[in-house]
């Protein structure tokens, strides 16, 4: 209990299938401004940027997410994560603990997003309390960084407790992520936030987040990485853009609420795991990574716009 009381004090003053169908290069079984790219491990042993996926994670309840996060720790990468960090209020005590156990040993390597679980905190001030300014400014959390040849942007879909919303011509975030892309014309470009924009899982698609999804389109983006559906999808390409959903991170897995959607290529709801992606120069691979347990594995490659 000291320990945890020491973390919560340090937080509060600014201190956890069904495969219907596969595209011929994807396999799958059941066996604010840029900030520097992070520390401990970016790369792989050839030199290509590895960025780690993973949303819905940590929750005393349960062991899986200490499985996920004992997973991540074992492989290199930057670490993006989808959102609903801590549950079930993102507040500092679940951050102290049910977060920090697992996955504070690492934080120089973490870029994450918040959920809406975040905001069961108001304003998700622990969130911002405890991730601090690499996550944008307190009441924004939005932000952008370059890992290898890639421009990543980290995005917050909780719509309405941001300035302006999502979209339209007074959504703070919409305008940045316009000024951002016209910015950072990389060739290969990957956004991330909590919300799916389309989804077959519970929550299901989000037109929340259409702005920000046409804008990536328009500006040749390639990958979007999202949370919330405690499930695993990987979608074809829409409007140019391919996506995953990766809410496997150990709060624990939803059951479909009917039929794949029309761009699934695949999904599955028993195992959690994280999302690797290999990041190239004019191309990148994924590969689901199963946590200890689990079986169900996706791995597959596309090339950037």
């Amino acid at each position: 209990m000291a320990v945890g009381l020491v973390l919560l004090i340090a937080i509060l003053f600014g201190g956890r299938p069904t495969t219907p169908g596969a595209s011929p290069s994807a396999t799958a079984s059941t066996s604010t401004s840029p900030t520097a790219v992070p520390s401990g491990g970016a790369s792989g042993n050839d030199g290509d940027a590895i960025l780690l996926a993973v949303g819905d994670i940590a929750y005393c309840g349960s062991s899986a997410d200490e499985k996920v996060g004992q997973l991540a720790a074992r492989l290199p990468g930057t670490i993006a994560l989808l959102g609903d960090n801590a549950y079930d209020k993102g507040s500092a005590t679940d951050y102290a603990n049910c977060f920090d156990p697992t996955w504070g040993g690492f934080l120089d390597r973490i870029r994450p997003v918040p959920g809406n679980h975040e905001y069961e905190t108001k304003e998700a001030a622990a969130y911002f309390a405890y991730f601090g300014a690499k996550v944008g400014k307190i009441g924004e959390g939005w932000y952008s960084y370059d890992l290898g040849a890639w421009h990543l942007i980290a995005l917050n879909s909780e719509c309405g407790a941001i300035p302006g919303g999502c979209e339209g011509k007074d959504s703070a975030e919409l305008a940045w992520l316009a000024k951002d892309l016209a910015t950072h014309q990389a060739k290969c470009t990957l956004a991330y936030w909590h919300h799916p924009r389309y989804s077959s899982g519970r929550h299901g698609d989000n037109d929340m987040t259409d702005g920000i999804w046409q804008a990536l389109s328009d500006a040749g983006a390639d990958v979007v990485l999202e949370g919330h559906d405690h499930d695993y999808e990987r979608m074809s390409p829409i409007r140019g853009i391919r996506s995953f959903v990766v809410g496997t991170g150990g709060r624990s897995l939803y059951a479909w609420p009917g039929k794949p959607g029309a761009h699934t290529e695949v999904r599955a709801n028993d195992t959690y795991g994280l999302l690797q992606l290999t990041l190239r120069d004019a191309d990148y691979s994924w590969n689901f990574i199963p946590a200890a347990g689990g079986t169900f594995t996706d791995s597959g490659s596309g090339t950037c716009r």
